[in-house]
């Protein structure tokens, strides 16, 4: 195996050139434990943790290796235990706002260049859930596809219905409808995954990531259970690793998630809801709010029936969530900082004493 298969781009060996810390090996961050590391380099797998250094200049977060990331190490004991001294910069960061009333990200995984963002096409199934996740997606400027499972539960009148539904309300073209049961649309998926490429299954739990996540590895690696009587999936990914799959290809797996809040996600907002910024940039106002104002174009389409309202609505509440997330995430950075720069001054005092 070389690098390159496990993902290193000509990008990520620039950056790597540019790097105080190139006397030290590159390798992968292909899980997470608490404050370990699982890192994979060409020839070995080993663990890791990062230096006090990397922990003392942390702002954030997201200044933590997450599962994808490169990272430049020092080996130790015939490297099966290594020193994380620095993150390379990523292509891309997946997060998203931690579950519960904390203003704070939380790390999915980085340098995905596709993600699949899977959805039961029985119970599950729910538009301003899947615009939530391209919001997510399109902010971190990764590519989606969107797959919909458990097609042999529904109608062929049902499930065309739900593509035009999708197509209505995105841009994306790339819609795969499959069922790990019959095999159906299996290939589709497999024909789209490339060698060195890294893809990433998001969705809830119990709508067949990890069963689609065995299928593609060719074997029943790892354990799914079944759904509840409610349509409600049972957890069984509970956390997040990078797998090499046999035919090439990097992928993946994440737990399922109940909450999925987005901060300051303007960007992956209007990508998502593209429709509705288009309109917007004909609005006879440059400051509307596309509410009340007159001459509104976002309001006109909703009136002619070309705009679909409830698209609308979700419009609206993701953009007012991802800007009061924004607010108040700053203003908690704004206080981590404060309170770091009276730290490090309490040092330096110590230190003349």
């Amino acid at each position: 195996m070389k690098l390159k298969d496990l993902g290193l781009s000509d990008w990520f060996i620039k950056e790597a050139e540019k790097s105080q810390y190139k006397e030290y090996s590159l390798a992968r961050v292909t899980a997470v434990h608490k404050n370990q590391f699982e890192i994979k380099n060409e020839k070995t797998t080993a663990v890791a943790e990062i230096t006090g250094k990397l922990i003392y200049e942390a702002a954030s977060k997201t200044d933590f290796p997450t599962v994808g990331d490169w990272v430049e190490v020092q080996y130790f004991n015939e490297k099966t235990l290594a020193i994380i001294h620095s993150i390379l910069p990523r292509k891309s960061l997946l997060k998203r706002k931690m579950a519960g009333n904390t203003v704070e990200f939380q790390l999915i995984a980085a340098n995905i260049d596709t993600a699949f963002i899977i959805q039961a096409s029985d119970y599950d199934f729910n538009i301003p859930r899947l615009e939530r996740y391209l919001t997510m997606i399109n902010e971190a400027g990764i590519k989606p596809v969107i797959l919909l499972s458990k097609i042999d539960l529904i109608s062929a009148k049902d499930l065309n219905q739900i593509m035009s539904d999708i197509i209505n309300i995105s841009s994306i073209n790339e819609i795969i409808a499959f069922s790990n049961k019959t095999a159906q649309g299996l290939n589709e998926i497999k024909n789209i995954i490339m060698p060195g490429k890294t893809y990433c299954l998001l969705g809830s739990s119990g709508v067949g990531k990890t069963t689609l996540l065995n299928s593609l590895i060719g074997e029943d690696l790892y354990i799914t259970d079944t759904v509840r009587k409610d349509g409600k999936g049972k957890h069984t990914t509970s956390s997040r690793q990078l797998i090499i799959l046999k035919d090439g290809g990097l992928i993946i797996d994440t737990p399922g998630m109940r909450e999925l809040g987005n901060i300051g996600a303007s960007t992956g907002i209007n990508e998502t809801f593209n429709d509705i910024y288009n309109l917007a940039k004909d609005c006879k106002y440059k400051n509307c709010t596309h509410t009340v104002e007159p001459e509104c174009k976002i309001l006109e389409s909703i009136k002619k029936g070309s705009l679909n309202e409830k698209h609308y609505q979700n419009f609206l509440k993701l953009q007012k969530e991802s800007k009061y997330h924004e607010m108040t995430y700053q203003e908690k950075r704004k206080k981590d900082q404060s309170f770091g720069k009276f730290i490090k001054q309490a040092m330096k005092n110590n230190k003349k004493v």
